[in-house]
């Protein structure tokens, strides 16, 4: 790792600023975080204001995923070869840029523009600031530092739908991309004056062809995945796409395996500590993602909560994922019982949490129970697998790490929501209750998290006891 001389000399201790320095960067990840859930609650005013079709709706949504999704591993690339310090800076600017442009814009499709912009800024940033954090601490101590960063996270979750809440009973709905500049500057400030540059030593030559097709290849996939439910799985659109995805990511595969500076190493797969570590961070988001999703619905159609009041209920998920990561309290359970372990357990506990909301029926208190469940198995099994991932991978590749974990976060919520979506419309069309149909979904998703930590757990397992 190359280290700018501007900045303080890194120690055996790590960064001197480390924890100021990770400080900034979370500061940075939650711009991205809070823009990714505070535009579902502007939706009516979207639709009123700039007469926005339901279709200018899901390109407004999409448009940010589709971008920031497709260009996760070519971001983290990017950062790898042209420095981590330069990628995040980049980030926020055009992150701010475009939040400035989509808070302005007079149509749905200057408003679709920006937000891909925010995309693009927001795929640097998810890669960077993960990234960055992995060179500034100590292997002992980027568990803490990553279960730090995960409740940033889930604070962004949870405050996202609360203050697009609050801006829409106060101001316009601009608002909410336009809160985005003070922050974003904010950060661009400490970014510039705090944190280290650091790079691939070797300098690998830019992979332009492996960059373009996992660009085209996933963003490919994910809109399959989101053009399910509204169109069908069987539309020529889904199919057309899906054939598209699969086409381009085999090229994608045989390119990567091909040349002989990569920008995703195939051999990385042939570690069952990153596979592992795949498999269930896909499993646990497809999980979570689609029952989320669900939650919303249940909060507002079947328990009888407005938009606002039903983010504040969701609100103890997040808290507890705070809680016990800010105090340091997951990372000392993991240190105490190990990564398979850790995230069997968390895994099994945000199970039962899910299978809780399934079976609460017309009381909120069912609900709680199962939020508190699933904050505490998210605070301990998120870092854990985060942590799996990145440390499986050569530090010199840390962005392309970051982008692996980002793109496994976008595919499997994105899957989740999609999978479950169709669980819940096929139980509604076959006679069953709303809250029989949404109980439904969250146990599908149960069963996918508990599944994922099985899997997950057994390969960590097979790898530690390899190396031992």
């Amino acid at each position: 790792m190359s280290v700018s001389q501007a900045s303080p000399p890194q120690t055996s201790q790590g960064h001197p600023q480390r924890w100021l320095i990770l400080g900034v960067i979370c500061l940075a990840q939650l711009t991205v975080l809070l823009d990714n859930t505070v535009l579902n609650v502007a939706i009516p005013s979207l639709t009123r204001e700039l007469h926005a079709a339901t279709s200018d709706i899901q390109w407004m949504i999409n448009a940010y995923s589709l971008v920031q999704s497709g260009l996760l591993l070519t971001a983290g690339s990017a950062a790898d070869r042209y420095g981590r310090k330069k990628m995040l800076i980049a980030g926020l600017a055009l992150f701010g840029t475009g939040s400035l442009v989509a808070g302005l814009a007079g149509s749905t499709g200057q408003l679709i523009a920006a937000r891909a912009g925010m995309g693009i800024g927001g795929a640097l940033l998810v890669t960077t600031t993960l990234a960055v954090a992995m060179q500034i601490f100590t292997p002992e101590q980027q568990p803490k530092a990553i279960a730090t960063w995960s409740a940033v996270n889930a604070l962004g979750f949870a405050a996202g739908p609360v203050i697009g809440g609050f801006l829409l009973d106060h101001f316009w709905w601009g608002s909410m991309f336009l809160v985005n500049i003070p922050v974003a500057a904010l950060a661009l400030i400490a970014v510039t004056a705090l944190v280290p540059e650091s790079k691939n030593p070797r300098g690998d030559r830019p992979d332009l062809i492996g960059a373009l097709l996992s660009t085209i290849g996933m963003a490919s996939l994910v809109y399959a995945v989101i053009s399910g439910p509204p169109h069908g799985w069987t539309s020529p659109r889904v199919l057309g796409t899906a054939a598209v995805a699969v086409l381009v990511l085999g090229a994608f595969v045989r390119w990567e395996s091909r040349i002989a500076e990569p920008m995703l190493d195939p051999h990385f797969f042939r570690d069952r500590r990153f596979t592992g570590a795949v498999a269930g961070a896909v499993l646990i988001m497809f999980g979570m993602g689609g029952a989320l999703f669900l939650l919303t619905q249940h909060l507002q159609f079947v328990l009888g909560y407005g938009p606002l009041e039903a983010g504040l209920r969701t609100a103890p998920l997040a808290l507890t994922v705070v809680l016990l990561n800010f105090t340091g309290l997951s990372a000392k359970w993991s240190g105490r019982l190990g990564t398979p372990v850790s995230i069997a357990l968390g895994m099994a506990l945000m199970s039962s949490g899910l299978v809780a909301i399934a079976v609460a029926s017309d009381g909120y208190a069912g609900t709680l129970l199962g939020l508190l469940l699933i904050g505490a198995g998210c605070a301990v099994a998120n870092p854990a697998m985060a942590h799996a991932i990145m440390s499986a991978i050569p530090p010199e590749r840390a962005g392309v790490g970051a982008g692996v974990n980002g793109t496994l976060a976008e595919f499997g919520n994105g899957l989740g929501v999609a999978v479950l979506g169709a669980v819940l419309s096929s139980s509604v069309a076959s006679g069953d209750s709303l809250s029989s149909a949404l109980g439904a979904g969250q146990s599908v998703g149960a069963v996918a998290v508990l599944l994922g930590g099985f899997v997950a757990a057994g390969l960590l397992k097979r790898a530690d006891r390899k190396v031992a």
